[in-house]
């Protein structure tokens, strides 16, 4: 958003700039959207995803949904802007940029929140499977779905309120990287335990040694992509953060700053895998679909 590409005056002569179309920018947001439409539809329409796992993707999906319709609509007003076929006044195109940055903000953060309970979800599935659907209540996960829109609307609204505090910055990217830290622990430890369980089978049955290790060598692939991409889409957005704290006028920092849009379409990019990962896998969604 606007108040986060300050200050980018500050750079040397050596600075690589990814340049990033706005036709490119339009068209995964436009991409993005529709995948999330599609799983939202799906999940509404089809009463044996009416579970609190598949609440918690399609909440997934409306914060991509969010995520992408916010940037598109803002890039399409600042394009309106510059070409002249939209005229108002100062003061409202302010409102506006304040009202698309919340909205962006709090789409980011609901984003995150729901990977991680999306996590915790699997990590219970697996752990407490005999207990999941007592401690997973259709009543528990309502309560977290509203706390984390509150949250994430609260937390927005402050971070635009007071974007050029240094408190704020780093709360922000203390909580991306406790999202990161977080989904590494459960995700790694659901590895370890399907590949202890696939070990016990093959301990039963010695021919089985071959597809032990395949289920192995796709679980670790599976985890690589899924923290990889989670770190690769969200990962430069943060530095550029941390940067603005730690070093807002040096030239180097100043490079990083000039990329701003390119760490805002990574996040998009984002969007459109996260239907592919979480939602997409499922049969019954697929044929819903």
């Amino acid at each position: 958003t606007p108040h986060l590409r300050l200050p980018a005056n500050q750079t040397g002569p050596r600075c690589l700039e990814v340049s990033i179309p706005d036709g490119l920018f339009l068209g995964l947001g436009l991409v993005s959207v529709v995948e999330n439409v599609l799983v939202v539809a799906a999940i509404a329409k089809n009463r044996n995803l009416h579970s609190p796992m598949y609440y918690f993707i399609c909440c997934l999906a409306v914060s991509d949904l969010l995520v992408s319709v916010s940037n598109v609509l803002e890039t399409t007003v600042m394009l309106l802007l510059e070409a002249g076929a939209m005229a108002t006044r100062a003061a409202v195109v302010q409102q506006l940029d304040d009202i698309i940055d919340i909205l962006i903000c709090g789409a980011m953060v609901s984003s995150l929140c729901f990977l991680g309970a999306i996590a915790v979800d699997r990590y219970i599935s697996i752990f407490y499977a005999l207990r999941y659907h007592s401690i997973v209540t259709l009543p528990r996960a309502w309560w977290a779905i509203s706390a984390i829109w509150v949250a994430s609307v609260l937390s927005s609204t402050l971070f635009i309120a007071y974007y050029n505090h240094t408190a704020v910055l780093l709360c922000l990217v203390s909580f991306f990287v406790a999202m990161l830290v977080l989904m590494a622990v459960l995700y790694v430890h659901m590895l370890a335990r399907a590949c202890q369980h696939a070990r016990g089978i093959a301990r039963l049955h010695k021919g089985q040694r071959p597809a032990h290790q395949g289920f192995g060598l796709k679980g670790a692939a599976t985890l690589t992509t899924l923290l990889g991409i989670f770190f690769l889409c969200w990962g430069p957005f943060f530095l550029h953060l941390s940067l603005m704290v730690l070093c807002p006028q040096h030239p180097t920092c100043g490079c990083v700053f000039k990329n701003f849009k390119l760490f805002l379409t990574l996040i998009i990019c984002n969007s459109i895998v996260d239907p592919l990962i979480c939602a997409f896998r499922s049969q019954e969604l697929r044929k819903t679909l």
